[in-house]
């Protein structure tokens, strides 16, 4: 350590203090006072110092004290060994000199021991009887004791003879005879251990002593096997019967009370009675529940703490109740008992058990009740008895429903007048019974179920649709058997109002689905899963309703495919109005049509007026009347024109189209390439009807040209090339046109027709 370094470098800093403390003139004035603090300051730090200093001499001095003692006291111990050294030596020949007392001795250690054994060795018959009498009593405690002495005397006497060089296997199966009832009265004592430990729950609950007795006793056999693995490990000595293990035994024989108490209340079968698993789980959960309470409250004062009591007796009550569990499982349960057995595994855990107020045991440690191995396959199991159960239920509805099509009276009609027949409602109330017991039990078990159920109500759209199909055929049929025999009589009394009744069914299929993806697609999770699978749900019941509507605008078309075969006919030319005929019949089809909910019956009003439109163009283009002169020409135009807009007054009135784009108005453009005199303006009326209607072929445009009558194919040909193109029936726009046939093929179908009659 370099002193002067330090002494430069403290004065320095000093140096530096001072300067920093006077910086301002005012605060020489000071200078006494910081010498006084700097005085007080030194004389602190000075004190401190001898005080270290004076606690480290003193604890040196102290070390130095107790190392002088130290040595002194281990020279003594060597002087003491040395002279021991010395003595051992001196008396070693003693041994052989006292051989002779120590043989006598040990004769009179034994022949002590047996004075002391001779009085019970003189009693054992007394003692056998009066411990055999004390259990038939129920004195255990004193029994035990009288059983105690019996076998420390029985084993004091086999030690005896082990500890001999000259063991007799004669004197020791002797004792052992002697002894034999001792085995006995500690069997049947046991048996009166067992038989009380079974029954723990019912004396902890009236007569708690006798079960610390027994208690009592287990414990101190217990201590007595530690005391004698002891013997056995210092001695060699093993006593007759130990160890009894019977600490260990006790919790076999309440394992065992357990299991037997579950399994026994199942009091009845699925032979005796179809609730038979509900029932035996209530029963076992009420008498879990109150066993349990019983352990909790009563039994952990009576037996010792590291029995852990509570803890030990809910495992046991779980384990016993999952081997029971699997039990039932093994038993092949049906479909509405493994959805009882599972609802009950997930009520278990809750409020109703386990988490009772005055339980709240974690059951998380013990493990689960089934493993998932075993819950997958109940649930495997359970969608594939629901899945035949549905089918058959579906083939059942089914039935019913085409029954109900057949019907001598109207279907039901809800409040808005819209006919129905109850088959969706039971059908997905059905469903939603399912869907509320699968949630019961959990998730996935409603994930199971809901894609299940969609798929089969997808499946029973197919279904649905063969049986309309069969239902439209045998309209048919009969239809065509009483046109011949009765006209005026129609085929199936409510064959519209059944089919209309079927396509407000198809939309309440849908608005259900919908209502059930909205409850049950929780997450998007499983709108992923189930969501694509919901949508063509949907979208099956609502082609079916689209394919009912054209069932019902088939049945208007059969009655009025007359009058419409008489359009711009020669008929026609002569005044006949089988626009007005057919107007009345829509009309009155539509009364019956209100009974459709209002979309589809929008959209049935626009296939029929759409179809209409579309048979008018097509008798227009089949040229079956010939105009000579314009005015014959313009009397037609202006009857299509009225027409066109007595149609489409018709389809305003009934089904409510203002203010929208009509079909109607394919009639008006026609109406003006077929009016104009000019032909010289032709080219561009034909340009504006092709522009409005992308998909109007050349053949269409021909055709109409045609019908005009001042021109001849080739005229109208060339008109039609001038303003389209070639390719011009390749748009991909659709309009009325595109539900036109080629004018060509109608001409061929005409032909055949006449050929044929």
């Amino acid at each position: 350590m370099d002193i002067g370094r330090l002494e430069t470098d403290a004065k320095a800093a000093a140096s530096k203090h001072v300067i920093n403390m006077l910086q301002r003139p005012d605060q020489l004035e000071k200078v006494d006072q910081y010498k006084r603090r700097v005085m007080r300051k030194k004389a602190s730090v000075e004190a401190m110092l001898k005080t270290a200093m004076q606690s480290q001499l003193d604890g040196v001095r102290t070390g130095l004290n107790q190392l002088q003692t130290a040595l002194q006291d281990i020279r003594e111990i060597k002087h003491g060994l040395n002279e021991v050294e010395s003595a051992y030596t001196s008396v070693s020949h003693l041994s052989e000199k006292l051989k002779e007392l120590s043989v006598e001795s040990m004769k009179h250690t034994q022949y002590a021991s047996a004075v002391d054994n001779v009085k019970h060795i003189v009693n054992v018959p007394e003692n056998v009887e009066r411990a055999r009498n004390m259990i038939d009593e129920g004195n255990l405690l004193l029994a035990h004791k009288y059983i105690t002495d019996l076998e420390f005397s029985r084993n004091g006497l086999l030690l005896e003879l082990h500890k001999q060089q000259t063991d007799s296997p004669t004197d020791r199966n002797f004792i052992k005879q002697y002894f034999s009832d001792v085995d006995q009265l500690s069997d049947a004592l046991a048996k009166q251990l067992w038989m009380i430990i079974s029954r723990t729950i019912a004396y902890v609950r009236k007569e708690p002593t006798i079960l610390v007795t027994a208690l009592r006793i287990i414990e101190r056999e217990e201590m007595k096997d530690q005391y004698y693995i002891k013997h056995k490990s210092q001695l060699g000595f093993v006593a007759p019967g130990r160890p009894r293990k019977w600490r260990e035994h006790c919790f076999k024989v309440l394992e065992e009370a357990v299991a037997t108490k579950i399994e026994a209340n199942q009091m009845e079968d699925r032979s005796g009675h179809k609730m038979w698993l509900v029932r035996h789980l209530e029963v076992t959960r009420q008498l879990l529940l109150e066993d349990l309470k019983v352990v909790k409250m009563l039994c952990e004062p009576c037996f010792p703490p590291h029995y852990d009591i509570v803890n030990r007796f809910v495992k046991l009550y779980h384990d016993c109740l999952s081997q029971r569990l699997h039990e039932l499982v093994q038993d092949d349960l049906e479909g509405n008992e493994i959805v009882s057995l599972l609802n009950w595994i997930k009520l278990y855990s809750s409020s109703e058990l386990m988490q009772h107020p005055q339980l709240m045991f974690d059951t998380t440690q013990l493990g689960a009740l089934l493993d998932n191995k075993t819950v997958d396959g109940l649930i495997a199991k359970y969608i594939q008895t629901l899945e035949v159960n549905i089918n058959e239920w579906l083939a059942n509805t089914m039935k019913a429903e085409i029954k109900d099509w057949n019907q001598e009276s109207e279907p039901e009609a809800d409040s808005s007048g819209y006919f129905h027949t109850s088959m969706p409602v039971i059908l997905f109330q059905m469903i939603e019974q399912h869907l509320q017991v699968a949630a019961q039990i959990n998730d996935e078990m409603v994930n199971h179920v809901l894609a299940l159920c969609i798929q089969k109500v997808t499946d029973f759209a197919i279904m649905y649709k063969e049986g309309v199909e069969a239902f439209k055929k045998q309209h048919d049929v009969t239809r065509k058997k009483t046109d011949v025999q009765n006209p005026f009589m129609p085929s199936i009394a409510y064959y519209i109002h059944y089919m209309i009744a079927i396509v407000n069914n198809c939309e309440s299929f849908c608005n259900l689905a919908k209502s059930l993806g909205s409850r049950f697609l929780t997450s998007e999770v499983h709108e992923k899963k189930l969501g694509g699978n919901l949508s063509k749900l949907s979208e099956a019941f609502e082609a079916l309703a689209q394919f009912g509507c054209k069932f019902l605008e088939d049945e208007v078309f059969l009655d009025t495919d007359v009058h419409v075969q008489e359009l711009i006919s020669k008929q026609w030319l002569s005044g006949v109005s089988a626009v007005d005929t057919i107007c009345i019949t829509v009309e009155d089809y539509s009364t019956d049509f209100v009974h459709l909910k209002s979309r589809h019956f929008q959209y049935l009003m626009s296939r029929i007026e759409h179809r209409l439109v579309c048979e008018y163009l097509k008798a227009m283009m089949q040229k079956k009347v010939t105009f000579k002169t314009y005015e014959e020409r313009k009397s037609a135009v202006d009857k299509i024109a009225f027409e066109a807009t007595q149609i489409e007054r018709l389809f305003d009135r009934v089904a409510n189209f203002e203010g929208r784009k009509t079909v109607c108005e394919a009639l008006h453009q026609v109406c003006e390439v077929l009016s104009l005199k000019d032909t010289s303006m032709l080219p561009l009326e034909v340009h504006g009807l092709a522009q409005k209607y992308p998909d109007v072929t050349l053949d269409h445009l021909i055709a109409i040209l045609l019908l005009r009558g001042d021109m001849g194919k080739s005229e109208a040909r060339e008109i039609v090339s001038d303003i389209k193109p070639g390719d011009l029936d390749q748009t991909e726009e659709k309009t009325i046109f595109s539900d036109i046939p080629s004018p060509q093929s109608l001409l061929d179908k005409l032909k055949g027709v006449t050929s044929d009659s």
